[in-house]
């Protein structure tokens, strides 16, 4: 019989997400909870340490957290993943003061101060100096993903959190080192680790330049999304491994790999291919942390991990919040990268791991650090509303510093998506370019989009019937969509597909025929032109100016001629009048 238990955690993650996610976004909570909260039942100290008695609970329970780890950690990695492709490396460079500077501020102080609190508590000083540098870290994935759910990322406060976790996840490398250097083996060639761990991002950034676009070039002639897809996982786990092997973590290779990608024609459908992935995955993280919250280790010391949890968060929030205030964000943006930022995080599991390891810290001490640990993690949700609701109420927000302001920003955003760039699409883009008219455009044939990126035009590669990529392309802001597909089933998707998401959008669509025209307007479109009936009244005209007959009377009788025909396509499509009004509009604010 086939081995059932191999599938358990596939069973429990998808349960999770269509059971119990769906529940709490209806309840108006968190689905980071609700991924924790299932951890937490079906964790070795939830209904798993029941199945010894209840043999049936062993089928929906994971007595062994470590057997999930290595997934856990990859929905960190393509989390960094996803966000690397939303930032590129000039992004970074404005942001460097921020990363280096505050970000420098907040680890070495929270590290100190919280090292000088467990001291007073009675710990030895090389035990309260790992406990420290534990609970400074905070958690990359929960807030980010917290920050996501709320549309926060590109706000200030996501900006700062950001800059903040990325100087964390930079500041654990030397802080391994360290830990391994005050273990009883003693510790050799710390410049030599630091040296290989930036000759391995070096050599990564280098060859990313030179491989990735023609890999992906490659990938995208078969078109084959089977294979798309194993490119970018590829590309995940190739830069992730690299900077493991080095002695850096995965997910700051995969944060790399993000960034070398950001700049190239095939981020777009990237962020598509991925995002479910990184979703899933990420849930299974979240239900790890579940799993290790141990209610025993709260119920044998009480007072600590309460006192302990309370202080971490409060002290790490009177170190970041006033930091983050100095560097440029409002007291309100301040207050909430506090409260996100002043648990602990996932990074603290791993120092914990090493140090135990290293006998710098006692079985229960340890045990306590992570309980802590994990169960301020599970409050960052909470918290978030907290700063949500106090934020508001501090004021007016001042000037916000350029490095926190997003990419949006800059006026430049398209008002105008083309839907397939071939030589219909192109014209339709000079004509914008001539009246200044931000557009966007999406093709598939990889090598046109190569030529038109090289031409300067804002042209990527993807699958344009897919919806999530138009909302990657700022659908939701857009006034305008133009379909130029020649394929008629594809165009008719793609129609459907944006009505459904957008009621006030202005759709024109390149029609076949009269009754191609007629279809297109009954399911959603504003405008249709059709080729035949265009091509037939171009023709006519340069015929009659030929003939002799005066520009003018031409002009005239074509436009007539035009809008007879309209006429009648519409007359087939009587749904189209309403439509015909919000074109208008659009057309006025265009």
């Amino acid at each position: 019989m086939e081995d059932t238990s191999l599938y358990k955690v596939a069973l429990i993650v998808l349960g999770a997400a269509g059971v119990v996610i769906p529940l709490f976004h209806r309840l108006r909570l968190s689905p980071v909870l609700g991924f924790m909260l299932v951890g937490i039942v079906v964790g070795p100290f939830g209904l798993a340490s029941l199945a010894t008695r209840l043999p049936f609970l062993s089928v929906i329970t994971i007595a062994d957290r470590e057997s999930i780890e290595p997934i856990a950690h990859l929905g960190v990695v393509l989390l960094l993943f996803m966000i690397g492709l939303e930032l590129s490396f000039e992004r970074l460079w404005l942001m460097r003061r921020l990363v280096f500077g505050l970000g420098t501020v907040q680890v070495i102080l929270s590290a100190g101060v919280l090292t000088g609190a467990a001291i007073v508590l009675g710990y030895a000083p090389t035990t309260a100096a790992v406990i420290g540098l534990a609970f400074a870290m905070s958690s990359t994935a929960v807030a980010i993903q917290v920050l996501s759910e709320e549309k926060q990322l590109n706000s200030p406060t996501g900006r700062t959190s950001f800059a903040i976790l990325l100087f964390q996840d930079l500041a654990v490398v030397p802080i391994l080192f360290a830990l391994g250097a005050l273990g009883p083996t003693g510790g050799t060639g710390f410049a030599r680790a630091i040296g290989q761990a930036l000759l391995t991002v070096v050599a990564i950034v280098a060859v990313g330049r030179l491989v990735l676009r023609p890999l992906f070039r490659g990938v995208a002639r078969t078109r084959s999304a089977d294979l798309f897809v194993a490119a970018c996982l590829l590309v995940v786990m190739a830069s992730g491994l690299a900077t493991a092997a080095a002695g850096l973590s995965m997910a700051l290779g995969a944060l790399i790999g993000g960034l070398l990608l950001a700049g190239t024609e095939y981020r777009r459908q990237v962020e598509v291919t991925i995002e479910p992935f990184k979703g899933l995955f990420l849930g299974v993280f979240l239900i790890s942390i579940g799993m290790s919250l141990d209610i025993r280790t709260l119920g044998a010391h009480p007072v600590l991990v309460i006192g302990a949890s309370c202080g971490t968060v409060l002290l790490k929030m009177l170190i970041i919040v006033p930091g983050a205030r100095a560097f440029g964000p409002s007291w309100a943006h301040s207050l909430r990268t506090g409260l996100l930022l002043g648990p602990g995080g996932e990074f603290g599991f791993v120092i914990v791991s090493v140090a135990a390891g290293a006998h710098l810290l006692d079985p229960e001490t340890a045990g306590v650090v992570l309980f802590v640990t994990a169960l301020t993690m599970a409050a960052i949700p909470l918290l978030a509303t907290l700063g949500d609701w106090i934020a508001p109420r501090l004021g007016p927000a001042p000037a916000i510093d350029p490095a926190l302001l997003p990419p949006q920003t800059s006026g430049n955003e398209p008002r105008a998506i083309i839907a397939g760039f071939g030589r219909v699409g192109q014209m339709v883009a000079a004509m914008l370019d001539v009246h200044k008219v931000a557009y966007v455009a999406i093709d598939r044939d990889p090598d046109r989009v190569a030529q038109e990126r090289a031409r300067g035009r804002p042209v990527y590669y993807g699958d344009m019937t897919q919806i999530e990529l138009l909302r990657r392309l700022h659908l939701d802001t857009a006034q305008a969509l133009v379909v130029t597909l020649d394929e008629p089933t594809e165009a008719d998707a793609l129609v459907v597909g944006a009505r459904a998401e957008r009621s006030d959008l202005l759709i024109v669509v390149r029609a076949r025929d009269a009754g191609h025209a007629a279809h297109l307007y009954r399911i959603g479109a504003s405008d249709a032109v059709t080729e035949t009936i265009e091509a037939s009244l171009q023709l006519s005209e340069a015929l009659l100016v030929d003939l002799g007959v005066p520009m003018g009377p031409v002009i005239a009788s074509i436009h007539e001629k035009r809008a007879e025909l309209q006429a009648g396509i519409k007359a087939m499509a009587p749904d189209a009048s309403v439509r015909t009004l919000g074109r208008r509009r659009l057309r006025d604010r265009l």
